[in-house]
């Protein structure tokens, strides 16, 4: 409930902080919501607070020690997709000048809210927009980036706002 109400579907345009949400959402791929959130402390320190400078830098010790580290998913593909996307986070960041801008380019603002008709099973896993994305993520060398986790990750940073009607944020 803590994240709900204090930080999904909340804009973020700080490049750290998106750099962190990108992690998790792909290393949640396969896994419940709530065990990367009991480990995202976990991920804070092995990943350096989510500097992608620093993890961009991660060398084959570095990739052994997070493979012995609980405190995270040890699987070792999302893993080195993590270290290989804080390389494409960095090209795409000096391209743009953030890769907060970048998604100011891939996302149409401001985040569409849901109709006051939508209810829970209605609401989609994807998106042509996400789909957009996450070829465009791909195409730039990003992994654990499909339409799925391109859609949470835009729901995450508040790119789109999906809090149903009778939610206290909720908004008409």
């Amino acid at each position: 409930m803590a994240y709900h109400d204090d930080e999904w579907g909340r804009p973020v345009g700080d490049d750290t902080r998106l750099f962190e949400m990108l992690t998790l959402e792909g290393a949640q791929a396969g896994l419940s919501w709530l065990t990367i959130l009991r480990k995202r402390d976990g991920y804070r320190q092995a990943f350096v607070g989510f500097d992608p400078t620093k993890v961009a830098a991660f060398d084959d010790r570095d990739r052994e020690r997070l493979m012995a580290d609980a405190g995270i998913v040890r699987n070792r593909a999302k893993i080195e997709a993590t270290i290989g996307n804080a390389r494409a986070f960095l090209d795409v960041a000096e391209v743009f000048g953030s890769f907060a801008n970048y998604l100011a380019t891939q996302v149409p603002p401001p985040p569409v809210r849901l109709p006051s008709t939508a209810a829970p099973g209605s609401l989609p896993a994807t998106t042509p927009v996400s789909d957009a994305l996450s070829r465009d993520l791909k195409r730039r060398g990003f992994r654990f980036v499909g339409s799925t986790i391109a859609y949470s990750f835009m729901q995450a940073v508040g790119l789109v706002d999906d809090h149903l009607p009778g939610c206290h944020l909720y908004r008409d």
